[in-house]
């Protein structure tokens, strides 16, 4: 493991800053690398996740390495998501464990629905999944996400219940996000997603969502153009946090950036047709 050094020096400037590190390997594709930052609240998660990527770039650079956070970066090579492990608490206890499926209350299982809900129509990927780069890692063969689903301990799942925690500690696992992301945009509308599905008793399976592998129905928007699209359409729900003002603006730079990468020729087609 040629960079156990590079992530070591790393972690240990994280924890200095006082960020909480769970643990960090060798991921699957070539020179890829995980660190799981450890539970933190989610108004601390923004900067702490921020302040991370900037260590993570500052060391790199002074070992004379380049680090991207890039959603697929290589050709037939698994590629870079932002899984977010979440729960929601109420006097400082986690109100998702329970009695209904997969160890979820009532209530953790409409908040699942909440974020499927609003990642199928497109909504809260603008948010997630905000680069045209994105769509290149939401492909099916290599452990991402591509449709609505959830299950437990199914790496095909945009929501995984992880199998190996305790059933007091029963929590899920949002795996469609990337680090292309703003990081505010994406967890405000993550819970605003979740929220709505709380607050209108979404029931996730009576949705069809509950799968262990992905479901053609279910299939996420294919692009940025489609997620934006969806975006404009869906967005009644993000309304307490983010003002039309502030997704109109949104929009409109994506779109741009859309617009400049899928109208330019790319290397592959000189490759093919030059």
């Amino acid at each position: 493991d040629r960079y156990m050094d590079f992530r070591n020096e790393t972690v240990q400037l994280m924890e200095i800053a006082g960020i909480p590190v769970k643990y960090h390997h060798h991921e699957v594709a070539i020179s890829q690398l995980e660190i799981e930052l450890d539970f933190m609240d989610i108004d601390k998660a923004g900067d702490w996740v921020s302040l991370a990527k900037w260590i993570i770039k500052q060391v790199a650079d002074e070992m004379g390495l380049y680090v991207t956070f890039m959603p697929k970066p290589l050709y037939r090579m698994p590629g870079n998501g932002m899984h977010i492990h979440q729960f929601l608490e109420k006097k400082k206890k986690s109100i998702f464990p329970g009695k209904k499926l997969f160890n979820l209350s009532e209530t953790g299982l409409s908040y699942t629905a909440g974020i499927l809900k609003h990642s199928l129509s497109g909504s809260l990927l603008a948010f997630a999944c905000p680069s045209t780069n994105s769509y290149r890692r939401l492909v099916l063969g290599y452990e991402a996400p591509v449709s609505a689903t959830f299950a437990k301990g199914s790496r095909a799942a945009a929501v995984r219940i992880p199998g190996y925690v305790n059933k007091d500690e029963t929590r899920i696992e949002y795996r469609t996000g990337d680090a292309s992301s703003n990081i505010y945009f994406f967890l405000a509308a993550m819970v605003l997603a979740g929220a709505d599905g709380i607050l209108k008793g979404y029931d996730p399976v009576k949705m069809g969502y509950q799968s262990q592998e992905a479901n053609e129905e279910l299939t996420f928007p294919l692009d940025l153009n489609a997620v934006l699209k969806g975006l404009e359409n869906d967005r009644e729900y993000l309304a307490p946090v983010f003002p039309d003002k502030l997704i109109e603006l949104w929009i409109k730079a994506k779109k741009a950036e859309a617009e400049y990468v899928y109208n330019a020729p790319t290397p592959q087609e000189y490759e093919l047709y030059f």
